[in-house]
């Protein structure tokens, strides 16, 4: 997956928008102000840090040598996805749609239920979350 590619993607999330707290060599990506993901570049390298359920983020990091503890975030819910080419693009759309799922359902719940009736629980809440 390209960086225009990633870009891409993580803006066709509803409401998703692109935000540099950090600086201009950090990239957030936010929905309703709350971060679903961040891409910066460490070692000539394209990252991402993703929100995950705990149990999942164990076991991704088992099956892919790609996907690392968050860093510089709660190792406990967020990976870090090394953009390295190893990783299938389906693989990291799925991560990405989990990401942003779970910081809906965190959400507010007037805030939830605006984004829910606006653009619906099936594009908000991909089949990966019922799992």
């Amino acid at each position: 997956m390209t960086p225009a590619q990633l870009k891409r993607y993580l803006l066709s999330k509803p409401e998703a928008f692109e935000d540099y707290p950090f600086g201009p060599d950090a990239a957030v990506y936010k929905v309703a102000d709350k971060m679903f993901a961040l891409s910066f570049y460490r070692a000539d390298q394209l990252n991402l840090n993703l929100k995950c359920n705990p149990r999942e983020a164990i076991e991704l990091r088992d099956v892919f040598a790609a996907v690392q503890p968050g860093y510089h975030m709660n190792k406990r819910h967020w990976n870090t996805v090394i953009l390295d080419g190893s990783l299938p693009r389906g693989e990291i759309e799925r991560m990405i749609d989990q990401s942003y799922a779970l910081v809906v359902k965190g959400l507010k719940k007037t805030v939830r239920q605006g984004l829910e009736i606006r653009h619906g629980k099936a594009v908000l809440y991909p089949a990966v979350m019922s799992q």
